[in-house]
């Protein structure tokens, strides 16, 4: 997947999580705000394993720094994945597909769970977009 450019003009989307705390693997893609709030965000549960640094959720994500790896400070190397919830687009694309050649339907440990923005917001606070 190719990075989408930015429109002339626009300013590359700013997520919740700052990015120096965004680690690789990261996701690529749109680097534009989101023009509307999505009913749904990706929201990644305590039993994300990380896929031991390859994770294939992260390659279908279409947003740039949307999906990002966070290291686990307590048991090195081990981490785990997250989402931005101001740049997540509610898209689905990360629980849809498996890794390639795979029958998978979405990420293999059940990791990744789609939740009402508004159930969202209660943890993070109001989004205005």
């Amino acid at each position: 997947m190719h990075p989408m450019p930015a429109a002339p003009g626009a300013t590359k989307a700013v997520g919740m999580v700052p990015d120096e705390l965004k680690f690789e693997p990261k996701s690529k893609g749109l680097t534009t705000p989101r023009k509307k709030k999505p009913k749904e965000l990706a929201v990644i549960t305590e039993c994300c394993t990380g896929c031991a640094g390859s994770p294939a959720c992260v390659e279908y994500c279409p947003v740039e720094d949307c999906m990002f790896w966070v290291p686990d400070e307590d048991n090195p190397p081990f981490g785990r994945i997250q989402v931005d919830p101001i740049l997540c687009i509610g898209c689905k694309k990360c629980v849809s597909k498996g890794p390639d050649g795979c029958f998978l339907d979405g990420c293999p440990w059940d990791a990744i769970v789609m939740v009402d923005t508004a159930e969202v917001e209660k943890e993070v606070g109001a989004m205005a977009i």
